[in-house]
């Protein structure tokens, strides 16, 4: 048995026997685990009562410092909670995908009558079609031109009427059908579209059929263009599809699932396979995997990849078999609205070989991305070794802070907040700064503003630390090295601030001017110019650069508020409240003329009436 605390005690007295989620937290408020249940109170109770736990899961019981729980009805939607606790608080104990970001999408906007094709990072019900995830920004965009090339699909918001005078220039170039001017009408263009998303799902022999009877009839019409472009079309299909590799006669649609881990990395490879045909991969990071079995790593990415994917498919090959398969099938068929099949081919099986393959790519992925790591490893560290020695520090500068001031003539500004830790951005930890008491163009006086918050929070975090309290890691400790974009002005108003809070000896601080990256130190009259290819110079440029975008990011989007605002504000029935609303729901015009009607009836105090209003006010 575990010593453990009389609070601890308590909870575990008080667990309910019933299914749910419990959630365990650390002496700062932080979650750091959460797991599921058939019954609570025996599974909350097992961490306590086993001698014989592994060392992840010691260390986890020893920085428990409160439990809470949630009941629910059955199994199944404890691990529905589960999957969202997990991608809502990222706790260190729990395995997890690797990037904290959200990953892109392709989006086809089917609800428009000329539908577009963007990328966009969040899934949402407005009637459009998502393909993804995919774990390359670059390589979406990448996919995009190649099919832009195919199906020409227009890109600009115009409003199409097939009636304007003259096309754009992509027209021209042939990367638009020229819906605008009546090149091609809306059922055409449509059909155009919908190819484009079969074409995605892997599904080409349909479209090259229709495609080719087409053209044979525009031959016979003597309509000898049109024909000799569905040639093209189809040309450029064929050469698309000849590099895919066909897996199976069988037309079934399948992912294959296979893993590689090395010192405690973990990376699953996942092969789409789509009418027999093998049409792409993509390879996923997990961390929290030490001590893990396989099978529990192979389950909870099976669970937080499908929670995502815009597609599950009847089968899911798998490495081997895994925990929790008859509940995980449950919800997948939940998610799919079909029967979805978890296996593991048999041994001499053709999809064995498939899982092989995944596997031994997987293992070259981690292999490469491992080098890659170490390298960057590599010149972080020389990087913080650098600025130490120059800035006569007393140790590694761990945690850099950096803040920059953005305004547009002295109008909606904006002050940012970026944060490094070990030489990486941790933009969980990124704050900005509507700045309140500066009024007029006046960057110095804003950056006083934003340390004095910064700092305040900081000493409200130090106040506030103790069991059970939670408090805001981006303000909860200092920063072993604080730079100001601007130079020595803004270098004064930053020590002026840190001398007011007692931290002056406490807090390096160094500005940076633009012009030639000068380093502006307290006390020194002249500026220290780091070597021009040192990594050292390049960490600062690239923290100063990361804060620059952060604040103009920030700012944009509050100036397009304001400016959102001032139009919310012409339209009769658009009070504070309701325009406050509006802002948090939509967040711009383009979003509220999006949006239908029911989705802005939903808004607190939005009736059909003022919806028509703002659809027709804002137009």
């Amino acid at each position: 048995m575990i010593e453990i605390s009389d609070h601890l005690k308590g909870i575990l007295t008080t667990l309910p026997t019933r299914p749910g989620c419990y959630i365990m937290k650390n002496s700062a408020g932080e979650v750091i685990y959460v797991g599921k249940a058939v019954n609570l109170k025996n599974r909350v109770s097992s961490y306590f009562q086993s001698s014989r736990l592994d060392g992840k899961t010691r260390q986890l019981v020893r920085s428990i410092e409160t439990i809470e729980w949630i009941v629910v009805g059955s199994e199944l939607e404890a691990l529905i909670l589960e999957m969202n606790l997990i991608k809502k608080h990222r706790p260190r104990f729990n395995i997890r995908l690797k990037d904290d970001k959200r990953y892109p999408y392709i989006k086809v906007h089917w609800a428009n009558e000329f539908p577009s094709v963007t990328v966009t990072r969040s899934m949402v019900q407005d009637g459009s079609r998502y393909f993804g995830p995919y774990t390359s920004a670059w390589a979406v965009h990448q996919t995009l031109d190649v099919l832009r090339r195919i199906f020409p699909y227009l890109t600009c918001d115009r409003v199409i009427t097939g009636k304007d005078t003259r096309a754009c220039l992509f027209y021209d170039i042939r990367l638009c059908s020229g819906p605008c001017i009546g090149a091609i009408d809306k059922a055409a263009y449509r059909q155009m579209v919908d190819d484009l998303c079969q074409f995605l799902e892997g599904r080409t022999a349909p479209i090259i059929n229709r495609l080719r009877g087409e053209m044979e009839q525009a031959a016979e019409d003597l309509r000898f263009e049109r024909a000799a472009a569905l040639r093209d079309q189809i040309q450029a299909i064929d050469r698309v599809v000849e590099k895919q590799k066909v897996i199976s006669t069988e037309e079934l649609d399948s992912d294959v699932i296979a893993m590689a881990r090395e010192d405690g990395e973990a990376c699953v490879q996942i092969f789409f396979v789509r009418s027999g045909k093998l049409i792409g991969r993509e390879y996923f990071i997990l961390e929290g995997t030490d001590e893990a079995s396989d099978s529990e790593v192979i389950a909870q990415f099976v669970k937080q990849f499908y929670a995502e994917a815009a597609y599950v498919p009847p089968e899911v090959l798998l490495p081997h078999q895994i925990e929790e398969a008859r509940v995980i099938r449950e919800w997948l068929h939940s998610q799919r609205c079909q029967k979805v099949q978890l296996s593991v081919p048999r041994k001499g099986a053709p999809q064995e070989a498939l899982v092989g393959m995944a596997a031994e790519n997987a293992a070259e992925t981690l292999r490469a991305l491992r080098a890659q790591w170490q390298a960057d490893k590599g010149r972080q560290t020389e990087a913080l070794a650098e600025l130490q020695a120059a800035l006569q520090l007393p140790g590694a500068p761990n945690r850099i802070e950096c803040y920059d001031i953005s305004n547009t003539q002295g109008t909606a500004s904006v002050g940012s907040m970026v944060v490094f830790e070990q030489g990486t951005p941790s933009k969980k930890l990124y704050r900005h700064f509507n700045i309140q008491t500066v009024q007029g163009p006046d960057d110095f006086a804003s950056m006083e503003e934003v340390l004095t918050r910064r700092f305040k929070r900081w000493r409200a975090a130090q106040e506030e630390k103790g069991p059970g309290k939670k408090v805001d890691p981006s303000f909860a400790f200092l920063p072993d090295l604080l730079m100001v974009d601007g130079g020595k002005g803004q270098l004064g108003r930053a020590v002026k601030v840190l001398e007011e809070f007692g931290l002056s000896g406490q807090v390096p601080v160094v500005g940076l001017a633009k012009q030639q990256e000068e380093l502006f130190l307290p006390g020194r009259d002249q500026p220290l110019l780091l070597p021009r290819h040192s990594q050292g110079l390049y960490l600062i440029q690239r923290i100063r650069d990361e804060a620059h975008r952060f604040a103009i990011t920030a700012h944009r989007k509050r100036r397009s508020q304001i400016g959102l605002a001032s139009r919310l504000d012409a339209i009769p029935g658009i009070g504070p409240n309701r325009r406050k609303a509006l802002l948090t729901r939509f967040g711009s015009i383009d979003a509220i003329l999006e949006a239908s009607l029911e989705e802005l009836t939903r808004v607190p105090g939005i009736t059909e009436d003022l919806a028509l209003a703002l659809k027709s006010g804002l137009e």
